[in-house]
């Protein structure tokens, strides 16, 4: 079989350029745009810590994000099927498809736990719908969240539903599930956003949140700040997961890949910016220090609504918005995975997509059990939760390790004549950029955030 067929994807292509930014923005719009990086400015600097953010995405995560699209459009398959083609063509072995494998892999431990993660927010949504934070007392709504990871009963029922959600959507196909959703579901979430930001507006701390976000604060600039930069970054566009990959397998060949990486990267950097400017003014409002993770956004802000004019409007709303952002994300995390099985196993994608979303359904009640009943021995692996594990392997381990692997293979071991049609850059400035910052500073700047996730280094 000749490379040109086999780069015709069998399971379609976006109908433009602009419905896969739409999509592939949907993937990396996640949780941690709302819960850690407004946070990560506020307390690092405002906008000296945006500069060395902005350097960090252009030096790092731009580069790999580059690589992974044009690799997927080259090879037209899943990552696995992308990888084995890529390989051939540049007359290497074939088991570099083997980082295809991986990369599958990590798309699918992501989506069995983080679909847990996901059924919190529906929980919460439908909580603050019924006025659950309203004029209630702080240590009474703080402890929705804990009696919600207590109960077993409840988390697999938001669990189940979200996958059954995801499954729907993935099992429908490009065109009909996965462009569908990007169409409206991404447009819905920056309108939340908007709405959101125009509540905050009219508070009287908005211009301290924008002060928070956007005066620069040099002093703050360290070593870890810039440690912290490059792994946000690096986190924050789903590399790593296969799922930019397959969604690059889709996108037509009149596409810019310059053009649709850098319009993602911004609207995913706009989402964060404009959830900064809505989050923050509320914190400040109650004089909270902004803090990251999920007890800012299902313990403290909670208590915020349950205080503020319209509380419960405003944290419905919210609510929604953050099951969008894990919705869009999750449906990206499947894909991979759904499409190794239709191409690899001759399975009917409805087929598959049912039979990914089980198994990942079937791990993610082991994760969602570690909040409660194997929360203690003898269900505890090495000291610590089935979840802290399953998250730090993918995270700190996989995620890194198979981006640096990605890096090498797009920088040193693809063809440089297919690297350079698919850039449409020829042998310019820009492709001899692209090939040094992917080559040279990208996997050092991984190879550092994976040092610093496994604890060998670390910086004050």
């Amino acid at each position: 079989m000749g490379m040109a067929n086999e780069r015709e994807s069998i399971h379609g292509q976006w109908s433009s350029p602009t419905i896969f930014v739409l999509a592939a923005s949907g993937a990396v719009i996640g949780l941690g745009n709302f819960w850690q990086f407004p946070s990560l400015v506020a307390s690092n600097g405002g906008s000296a810590f945006l500069l060395v953010y902005l350097v960090c995405l252009a030096m790092i995560a731009i580069p790999l994000m580059m690589a992974e699209v044009l690799m997927g459009r080259r090879g037209g398959h899943s990552p696995v099927g992308t990888l084995r083609a890529l390989a051939r063509e540049a007359g290497r072995h074939r088991s570099w498809l083997i980082v295809g494998v991986l990369a599958v892999l990590v798309g699918f431990l992501l989506l069995s736990y983080y679909s847990v993660i996901a059924g919190w927010t529906l929980a919460f949504m439908v909580q603050s719908a019924r006025g659950a934070f309203a004029e209630r007392p702080a240590q009474a709504v703080a402890g929705i969240f804990g009696d919600l990871v207590a109960n077993p009963e409840l988390l697999l029922l938001w669990h189940t539903l979200f996958m059954v959600m995801t499954v729907w959507i993935v099992s429908r196909g490009v065109r009909s599930g996965l462009e569908l959703a990007a169409r409206y579901l991404v447009p819905a979430l920056f309108g939340v956003l908007l709405l959101l930001d125009g509540y905050a507006m009219n508070t009287s701390y908005f211009e301290q949140g924008l002060t928070a976000l956007f005066v620069p604060d040099f002093s703050k600039i360290t070593l870890n700040t810039l440690l912290l930069a490059m792994e946000y970054s690096f986190f924050t566009l789903t590399l790593g997961t296969g799922a930019v990959m397959a969604y690059g397998a889709y996108l037509p060949k009149g596409g810019s890949i310059i053009k649709t990486t850098l319009a993602i990267v911004i609207a995913d950097t706009i989402a964060s910016l404009l959830a900064g400017m809505a989050l923050l003014p509320l914190l400040l409002s109650k004089g909270v220090e902004p803090v990251t993770g999920p007890g800012l956004v299902f313990q403290t802000l909670p208590i915020i609504f349950g205080q503020i004019t319209n509380g419960t409007l405003v944290g419905t709303l919210f609510f929604i918005l953050l099951a969008l952002a894990a919705w869009t994300t999750l449906i990206a995390l499947a894909e991979p995975a759904v499409a190794w099985l239709v191409e690899g196993f001759g399975m009917t994608r409805r087929k598959a997509a049912w039979w990914v979303g089980l198994f990942a359904w079937v791990l993610g009640i082991a994760a969602a059990l570690s909040f409660n009943l194997w929360s203690v021995e003898p269900y505890l692996l090495f000291g610590k939760t089935f979840f802290y594990r399953l998250d730090y392997l993918t995270s700190h381990i996989m995620i890194p390790v198979v981006s640096l692997l990605l890096a090498i293979f797009a920088g040193w071991v693809m063809r440089r004549e297919s690297v350079a049609e698919e850039l449409g850059a020829g042998r310019g400035l820009v492709f001899r950029s692209w090939q040094f910052l992917v080559r040279y500073v990208a996997p050092v700047a991984v190879l550092i955030v994976f040092l610093h996730a496994i604890g060998v280094i670390h910086f004050e």
